[in-house]
């Protein structure tokens, strides 16, 4: 029931423009969300950006702090992950707009380092 809310909550924020940046989850795909076709193109850094958002934006909702209050950790746990990411899985977050299994477990560890709760 918890996981089936947190992909809820991922697609939600995903359809919001958010990308589903959070380490839990499941990787099956979701069937009707779209990736933003500019994830393709977008440098490193908007990458970075739009992981960050979306870990404020989800972290905001489980802790009940302000969006605001999170812009560092999540600014940890962005730069921490996407550095941590080979090509490949880069590439599949390019495709798909979320973490694959590999990508997933090194989010848990950023996720663990920058102090932040993980999604059930």
């Amino acid at each position: 029931m918890i996981r089936r809310l947190s992909l809820t909550l991922a697609a939600g924020l995903l359809a919001l423009g958010a990308t589903a940046a959070l380490a839990g989850g499941s990787s099956a795909p979701f069937e009707q969300y779209q990736p933003d076709p500019a994830l393709r193109t977008a440098p490193k850094a908007n990458l970075e950006a739009r992981v960050r958002r979306a870990c404020a934006v989800v972290q905001a909702r489980m802790t009940s702090a302000s969006e605001a209050s999170l812009e560092r950790p999540c600014g940890c746990y962005a730069s921490r992950t996407l550095r941590s990411l080979d090509e490949a899985e880069i590439e599949s977050y390019r495709t798909t707009g979320y973490f694959n299994d590999s990508a997933r477990a090194k989010a848990l560890g950023a996720l663990d380092a920058c102090k932040l709760q993980r999604p059930v």
